[in-house]
C-alpha cells in the first residue's frame, strides 16, 4: 500500500534570471572594451570570468526550466536532476575561473605592471553595482534551491571581486603601488574557492542521493516511529530528486492494524509540513512471520 504526494515549489526565477544575464553580459561587453581601450590586464580577466558567469547562469536557468517539464515514460521521475548537475557544473566553472585569476595573480607579485588605476576604479566599482544587484535577485531563492545558490554564489563572488579591484585601484593611485593589485585579488580568490568548493560538495552530495542539507533522518525516522500503531520501521530512504525536491521512502510495521488513505495522506502531508518531503511512498506491513526482505538490509 503507498501514498504518493508531491508538488514542485513554484520558484519564480524566470525575471530574475532574465535580468541577469541581460545586465551581466551588457556589463561583459563595457569592461572587455574598456579592458582593450586602456590596455588592462586586470580588467580583461575579470571580464573573462565574468564570461563564465553568463554561461553559469544560462545553465542554470536552462535547469531550472528543465526541472519543472512533467515526467515521461523514460523519466518517470522528470528531468529535475538537471538542477543538481547544473549546480554541480557552476561550481566547477567558478572554481576554474579563480584557478586561472589566482594564476595570473602571482604572475603579477612576480613581475607587476603598470596598471590604469583610475579607469580601472570607475569600471569596477560600476561591477559592485551590477553584481550586488543582480545576487539580490536570488537573495531568497538561495535557501531553498542549491541552483540558485550557485547563482547567487557566482553574483556575490563577482561583487567581492569588484570590491577588492575598486579598494588595490584606490591604494594604487594614492601610492603607486601596483603590487596591491594581484595581492588583493589573491585574498578574494580564496573566498570565493571556499564557497564555490562548498557548491560543488554539496551537488556532488546530492548527485549520489545523500540526505539533503537541513534535512534530518533522525529526526524524521523518530517522528515516524511515534506514529499511532507503528512499532517499527525499516528501509527509510530520504533523497533529492532535485535542487528543491525531496522524496522519502519507507516500510512501516503496524501490527493488526489498517492504514488507510486518510492515514497515508495525512502522514505524507506532515512530512512536507514538518521535514520539507515534497514525494513521499509508505509501505505498510503487518510483521507477521512473512518477514520483509529489506528489513535487514536497509538499515544505514
Amino acid at each position: 500500500m503507498a501514498s504518493h504526494y508531491g508538488v514542485e515549489r513554484n520558484l519564480d526565477v524566470g525575471t530574475a534570471f532574465f535580468w541577469a544575464v541581460i545586465l551581466n553580459a551588457a556589463y561583459l561587453l563595457i569592461e572587455a572594451l574598456f579592458g582593450f581601450w586602456v590596455g588592462s590586464l586586470a580588467l580583461l580577466a575579470d571580464a573573462a570570468h565574468k564570461l563564465t558567469d553568463v554561461f553559469g547562469l544560462l545553465l542554470a536557468w536552462s535547469a531550472v526550466v528543465v526541472e519543472r517539464r512533467q515526467p515521461t515514460e523514460r523519466h518517470t521521475y522528470g528531468l529535475g536532476r538537471a538542477t543538481i548537475l547544473a549546480a554541480l557544473a557552476n561550481g566547477i566553472t567558478l572554481l576554474i575561473a579563480v584557478g586561472a585569476i589566482a594564476r595570473e595573480a602571482i604572475g603579477r607579485i612576480a613581475v607587476p605592471e603598470p596598471v590604469a588605476a583610475t579607469t580601472v576604479l570607475w569600471v569596477a566599482a560600476t561591477g559592485i553595482a551590477i553584481n550586488a544587484g543582480t545576487a539580490l535577485l536570488f537573495l531568497k531563492g538561495r535557501l531553498q534551491d542549491i541552483n540558485i545558490k550557485g547563482a547567487f554564489l557566482h553574483m556575490a563572488a563577482d561583487a567581492a571581486v569588484s570590491t577588492g579591484v575598486v579598494i588595490s585601484a584606490l591604494v594604487i593611485v594614492i601610492t603607486g603601488w601596483v603590487i596591491v593589485d594581484p595581492v588583493v585579488a589573491l585574498l578574494v580568490i580564496a573566498v570565493v574557492a571556499w564557497s564555490a568548493f562548498a557548491l560543488v560538495k554539496s551537488a556532488i552530495h546530492l548527485s549520489l542521493d545523500g540526505v539533503p542539507e537541513g534535512v534530518s533522518r533522525g529526526a524524521i525516522e523518530a517522528w515516524l516511529r511515534a506514529l499511532p500503531g507503528v512499532v517499527d520501521l525499516h528501509d527509510l530512504h530520504i533523497w533529492a530528486l532535485s535542487t528543491t525536491l525531496y522524496a522519502l521512502t519507507v516500510h512501516l510495521v503496524i501490527p493488526g492494524g489498517r492504514a488507510d488513505d486518510v492515514f497515508l495522506e495525512n502522514t505524507a502531508r506532515e512530512l512536507e509540513i514538518r521535514f520539507g518531503i515534497k514525494h513521499t511512498t509508505l509501505q505498510i506491513e503487518q510483521g507477521g512471520e512473512a518477514e520483509c526482505r529489506l528489513a535487514d538490509t536497509a538499515k544505514p
